[in-house]
């Protein structure tokens, strides 16, 4: 990887990081649902004019019923639960909780394709789940039945990007740009009825407004721009180690724009939790030695 590349990297990171300071200022005052309907809605647009200025992806139309299925699950169910969760949590305590995805990723894959689970991701799997613990049980949050409910949206928004992965890989075929589109697509139609009955009575602030701009072009539209970039010149395996980034982004901004405290629990916790994202990633631990002809 590259010197361009990485910072390619890093500016995808950013702007994921960026999504849960975004959701933390609008959700509360716009709602959940309306929220994603907007970005999910602004964020099909700006990426379905793309695909008709560079005359690519725009294929998604021929299976736009198994687009919503896609949708359904791996975007708009899963932003809502975030959304929701990020209405009583910080916006750096809900990125590390979404840093969990490659844990049910893991689970999941072994019971709905059989994936083998080694001795490594086992491992990987527990020192997760220790971290969930200690980011859970040591936090300074005040946990009541409404920030418990919160903490559980942020995990089953993990498990059903997980599960949305999986279908992803067993039922499509198409390009990043095409499937991002697809995606897009088909969860903007299928939390449109929903985000009918949730429309706010008032105009909301230029924060808002701004928020949640910056949310659908910027974290969703452009973001999934830089990802389609990296997977063509490094590939899926080092583009994985944006999965590390984001919930370090996450704390940064919160830290900055919203004076959200980051205490030793939850930088304990961070670390197992992107520990043990590096052994079910299979990315390697060490240098490999080159073996001599």
């Amino acid at each position: 990887m590259n010197w361009r590349n990485l910072s390619l990297l890093f500016s995808l990171a950013a702007l994921w990081g960026a999504s849960f300071l975004f959701m933390r200022i609008a959700a509360p005052v716009i709602g959940p649902i309306f929220l994603v309907a907007l970005r999910l809605g602004f964020a099909f647009l700006a990426l379905f004019l793309y695909g008709l200025v560079i005359k690519k992806g725009l294929g998604f139309i021929g299976s736009w019923k198994k687009y919503i299925a896609l949708g359904a699950v791996n975007a708009a169910i899963p932003f809502v639960l975030i959304s929701f969760s990020e209405v009583y949590l910080p916006a750096s305590f809900a990125a590390i909780l979404n840093a969990t995805t490659p844990l049910f990723s893991a689970v999941i894959a072994r019971i709905w394709i059989k994936e083998p689970l080694n001795a490594r991701k086992i491992l990987g799997l527990i020192t997760g789940f220790i971290g969930v613990i200690v980011l859970v049980g040591w936090t300074t949050i005040q946990l009541h039945w409404q920030t418990v409910v919160a903490i559980v949206s942020s995990l089953m928004a993990a498990c059903f990007y997980g599960i949305g992965s999986i279908y992803a890989k067993k039922n499509f075929n198409a390009t990043p740009l095409e499937l991002s589109i697809g995606q897009m697509f088909g969860s903007a139609v299928a939390i449109l009825p929903f985000a009918c009955f949730t429309i706010p009575g008032q105009i909301p602030s230029m924060a808002v407004i701004w928020s949640v701009l910056g949310l659908a072009l910027l974290s969703t539209a452009f973001a999934y721009l830089l990802y389609f970039r990296l997977l063509k010149e490094v590939g899926p395996t080092q583009t994985l180690y944006v999965t590390f980034l984001v919930p370090i982004f996450g704390c940064i901004w919160g830290a900055i724009f919203l004076r959200e405290r980051i205490g030793l629990a939850t930088c304990f916790g961070l670390c197992l939790i992107i520990f043990s994202i590096l052994l079910l990633t299979n990315l390697p631990l060490g240098r490999k030695k080159k073996v001599q002809a």
